[in-house]
């Protein structure tokens, strides 16, 4: 996983320039990424995705495709969100300013994700029963249903980032 800082406050997964996904671990292994025989494969089919985000079908659940463009992207609990960095002079400055982007932020209309449990965020390229041995982040979610959002903001004259935000919803 890519570091910003020495020890650095987080880890970050980027991609080889397409987007990124969060597939709930349960399914992994039905995640092919660009390895199918298929003719339209399942990363084709994160290429689609138009906007922020996007869900997918994977096995008997679903995936949120992080769309737009293949930013280093990390998740802060805190925040509920994920934080896809395009612009920032470091992981200090960009972490300072997430506060202020979430409050600023005008958000794309809602989507509902329904998570089974932990989800792991990878390279949509990579088959999901190969993320052990790729860069990747596993995000402890809890089992239920999601509110997403997902917005593009610059906080700061130098800072402009993507945020995917995650609020749980009663059942």
């Amino acid at each position: 996983m890519a570091r910003y800082a020495d020890p650095g406050a987080l880890e970050w997964v980027e991609s080889g320039g397409g987007p990124l996904i969060a597939v709930p671990e349960t399914v992994l292994p039905f995640w092919a990424g660009a390895d199918s025989e298929e003719l339209d494969t399942d990363y084709d089919r994160a290429c689609e995705v138009d906007g922020y985000v996007g869900l997918l079908p994977v096995g008997d659940s679903a995936a949120l495709v992080l769309g737009d463009e293949p930013a280093s992207t990390s998740y802060l609990p805190a925040h509920g969100a994920f934080v896809r960095w395009s612009a920032a002079d470091s992981e200090d400055d960009l972490l300072a300013q997430v506060p202020a982007a979430l409050d600023a932020a005008v958000w794309e209309p809602e989507i509902r994700w329904d998570v089974p449990g932990p989800v792991v965020l990878f390279d949509s390229a990579r088959p999901g029963a190969a993320t052990e041995h790729e860069e990747h982040l596993r995000v402890a979610l809890a089992p239920g249903p999601y509110a997403v959002r997902a917005a593009y903001t610059r906080p700061g004259p130098e800072t402009w980032v993507g945020l995917v935000q995650l609020r749980r919803l009663a059942h």
